[in-house]
């Protein structure tokens, strides 16, 4: 009786991987892991202006939390990985708009606080899609329902006064008595935002410092520069000076919009509110006539919020781009929560002082 023996097929071993498919997969799997924790968990960041001195300062390297607030699901999907809005090192755009989504929020351990320290996607920039426009870092002084009112220089939240940020800055007229040291004057005292104007200068530094620099024998005057309540700033947002006399120093009382907030449309909230109907909240054909809004042809008298706002403001008070110039931040523009300076390098510092020692792994508060 013949039999039959049965055996598996054998496998032939698989060739090994050449040289340069080791690298492509290293790395394609580099990139994919970078971008995946870049997206959901830590990203790095740098301070580019001095908005936030003395709080941060032009040249800290910052690690911001997407964690807290919750990793939002990209709008613009085509897009070079680890890019931004360009190619490196080139003007071409890393990103394609052909096709925009609706971006969604993860769920995240904290909301967006008072006081707290955000980076978010500069609202105004229409050339860029929500969520590749330029970063900016503030301090979030109102949520979504407060009401924010700047007095005198002094911020109150819901009719509370708030304190300001220990190290917040302001302008300020510096007259010499004559010929001055500019290094004693300056340097030693951590002044590093400095213009020559007639007769003087104009400084940003803390209270502290300037109560320091009247003591001084070479000063003759340090004058706090502030705007006097009822003078309107056209600069300042709404823009329009001629119904809201506010200024950097005395603006509102406005809140802030809240998600499922319904407001009256009249000559007052129209001014106020119109951008964001218009730009942020995803309303097709919304016309501005003056102080009525049209959607789709037909005028409406109510409106109501689909996402929350927040209003920011620099620690650098008196040199910030922020809020009162052009409005509330969406909800669906905020990138994460600024936690810890890594790194801080002094670009004006010379060999052996350019980094800033007693920066490195500070918790920012």
């Amino acid at each position: 009786m013949n039999s039959k023996i049965l055996t598996k097929t054998e496998k032939k071993p698989k060739p090994p991987k050449s040289f340069f498919r080791e690298w492509g997969d290293a790395i394609l799997f580099a990139v994919v892991a970078a971008t995946l924790i870049r997206w959901a968990t830590f990203e790095a960041y740098t301070i580019p202006t001095p908005s936030m001195e003395k709080s941060l300062l032009v040249g800290d390297y910052l690690f911001v939390s997407k964690l807290h607030y919750g990793p939002r699901t990209p709008r613009t999907p085509l897009q070079v990985p680890l890019t931004h809005q360009t190619i490196w090192g080139t003007n071409i755009p890393s990103y394609s708009k052909a096709i925009q989504l609706q971006s969604h929020r993860l769920p995240g351990f904290s909301s967006v606080k008072n006081n707290d320290v955000v980076v978010f996607n500069y609202p105004p920039e229409d050339q860029y899609p929500a969520d590749l426009r330029t970063n900016y870092i503030k301090r979030c002084i109102g949520i979504a329902g407060d009401k924010i009112e700047i007095r005198d220089m002094k911020v109150f939240v819901n009719d509370k006064p708030e304190a300001d940020p220990p190290k917040a800055q302001y302008s300020y007229y510096l007259i010499p008595n004559g010929a001055i040291n500019e290094k004693v004057v300056f340097e030693e005292n951590d002044i590093t935002d400095v213009n020559l104007v007639q007769g003087g200068y104009i400084i940003h530094t803390l209270p502290e410092t300037a109560e320091k620099l009247k003591a001084m024998s070479f000063i003759k005057e340090v004058q706090l520069l502030k705007d006097p309540a009822g003078v309107a700033d056209p600069s300042v947002y709404p823009n329009l000076p001629s119904r809201f006399k506010w200024n950097k120093d005395n603006y509102g009382p406005v809140q802030v919009p809240k998600e499922g907030q319904t407001i009256t449309l009249d000559s007052m909230t129209v001014p106020l509110y119109e951008t964001v109907i218009r730009k942020y909240e995803g309303n097709e054909n919304v016309e501005v006539k003056g102080d009525h809004i049209l959607v789709n042809g037909k005028e409406i008298t109510t409106y109501t919020f689909k996402q929350n706002y927040y209003f920011m403001m620099g620690d650098n008070r008196h040199n910030s781009a922020d809020s009162r110039f052009w409005g509330f931040v969406p909800e669906d523009h905020i990138v994460g929560k600024a936690v810890l300076i890594w790194m801080s390098a002094n670009p004006n510092g010379g060999i052996g002082g350019k980094i800033r020692w007693n920066r490195i792994f500070n918790i920012i508060h």
